[in-house]
């Protein structure tokens, strides 16, 4: 896995510039090997009803699908719910990184969910263009930050996408972990969050846009490269349905995330979407 530290060190500022080499390389060295990629409540407010499967709507988040039994080993969900997309493949690796900072403040951008969303962007999904925190909100134990491209001619920055991230674990240093994306315009409803898959797998959503081209990714902590990818999906309209059949290779029971991604128009990439899954037995 391979994390642009120097589109995080530009956010970040001075004080993170020496901090965030450092910070990616032993992140990478953490989770090599390790399985992992979700969506909202730890002990704070549940997130609003999804949608049905192919519409849009603002702030879509996933609910705890039914292929997710209570079979699945403890810790392997972030608050018992959430795929645990990135950095950490589980709650013991969250654990123990907490014992790591506790003992010797290592890598304190886990506890920055600006951060964790923009490494999760532009080190793991390899959307180095994307570089901007737009918006931020916290609520308890969940946060959504908005990151985005540099708008034209020194304007707003665009959108890409709104990151939700939720603590992992317990205590008032319980890392911050992606567990999905709210989706709007565009939007990654198939397979559903927390779906038990195998290869080829089919995807698809809603977009909404003129002349698009979506390209489709299936990636897994620890993995430097896709474990399966599809390009390229022409696409447009006003909430148009979209769909891709993807081919993929992973071992069983592993948790994976499947990003779709769009743009062209100003940037490489300019919307994207993820979801979370799990790979069948």
């Amino acid at each position: 896995m391979t994390i642009s530290g120097a589109g995080l060190a530009r956010r970040a500022g001075p004080r993170w510039a020496a901090v965030v080499p450092a910070v990616v390389l032993a992140v990478s060295g953490l989770l090599t090997g390790a399985c992992g990629n979700g969506r909202d409540s730890v002990g704070a407010s549940a997130s609003p009803a999804p949608s049905a499967p192919g519409s849009l709507s603002p702030a879509v988040s996933p609910s705890l699908s039914p292929s997710v039994s209570p079979s699945l080993p403890a810790g392997s969900l972030v608050a018992g719910r959430y795929q645990p997309l990135w950095p950490f493949a589980d709650e013991k690796q969250a654990r123990d990184w907490q014992e790591s900072y506790r003992s010797g403040g290592h890598q304190p951008w886990h506890l920055d969910p600006e951060q964790t969303a923009l490494s999760f962007t532009q080190g793991f999904l390899g959307f180095e263009g994307v570089d901007q925190v737009v918006e931020r909100t916290v609520t308890g134990a969940h946060a959504r930050v908005s990151v985005g491209i540099r708008g034209e001619g020194g304007g707003r920055p665009g959108i890409a996408a709104v990151i939700h991230l939720v603590r992992f674990g317990t205590g008032t240093d319980a890392p911050w972990e992606v567990v999905g994306t709210d989706d709007t315009t565009f939007s990654l409803t198939t397979p559903r969050y927390g779906a038990v898959v195998s290869s080829p797998v089919k995807v698809g959503g809603r977009i909404t846009g003129v002349d698009e081209s979506i390209r489709v990714r299936v990636r897994g902590t620890g993995s430097a490269q896709p474990l399966g990818e599809r390009c390229c999906v022409s696409a447009g309209g006003d909430g148009a349905p979209w769909s891709a059949t993807v081919t993929f290779r992973a071992a069983p029971g592993r948790t994976l995330t499947i990003v779709a991604s769009t743009g062209g128009h100003v940037a490489e990439v300019e919307r994207f979407a993820v979801t979370g899954v799990r790979v069948a037995s």
